[in-house]
């Protein structure tokens, strides 16, 4: 990794030595890799599990055991995200929150704000979406790339952690109760 910084991280909570969660958090605080696509891989599949990982920065968690064929759509959904998209330059902003799509970067009062890959890109939709109530499942769909069925907290924990991030801005993501988030005032 210290030569070249790999296009996505697969980790598992019981590594020998560091943990998964451990490493994941170096990772995070590392500038270098604060950004890269991680999904965790681990057999410790309860919700408590999945919260811990996804609060500290995992941008997807599968719980053994996985299909393969599951695994494998997760990484293209995850890279498919990562490799950016006719977005990638766009720049959008509501009020004093700013977010460059070419420099993948977020302002709140012109100061930078450290977010992982699936909060950028939670925040991108939100924004080009702004004053349009989006479901849980359409969140799921656009942002994580698949069509999820049943319940999901992943999108109330991702919207709880960016709101945290962002400050005051935070304040600018509602909830409509029973439907989903937006961005607006």
């Amino acid at each position: 990794m210290e030569r070249k910084r790999p296009d996505l991280a697969l980790l598992d909570i019981m590594l020998p030595g560091e943990d998964g969660l451990s490493l994941l958090k170096r990772l995070r605080g590392n500038k270098r890799y604060a950004q890269l696509p991680v999904i965790m891989l681990t057999a410790k599949g309860s919700e408590a599990d999945k919260v811990k990982g996804l609060n500290l920065g995992a941008d997807d968690y599968v719980s053994k055991p996985f299909g393969v064929t599951e695994l494998t759509a997760r990484i293209h959904a995850v890279l498919r995200r990562a490799g950016g998209t006719p977005m990638e330059a766009e720049e959008l902003s509501f009020h004093d929150l700013e977010l460059s799509g070419q420099r993948h970067e977020v302002r709140v009062a012109g100061e930078g704000v450290q977010l992982t890959f699936r909060e950028f890109e939670l925040l991108r939709y939100l924004l080009i979406n702004r004053d349009i109530v989006l479901s849980r499942n359409k969140l799921m769909d656009e942002v994580w790339g698949y069509d999820y069925a049943g319940e999901s907290r992943t999108v109330d924990t991702h919207i709880k952690s960016l709101r945290q991030k962002l400050g005051g801005a935070g304040d600018y993501i509602k909830t409509v109760r029973n439907v989903g988030y937006k961005i607006g005032d």
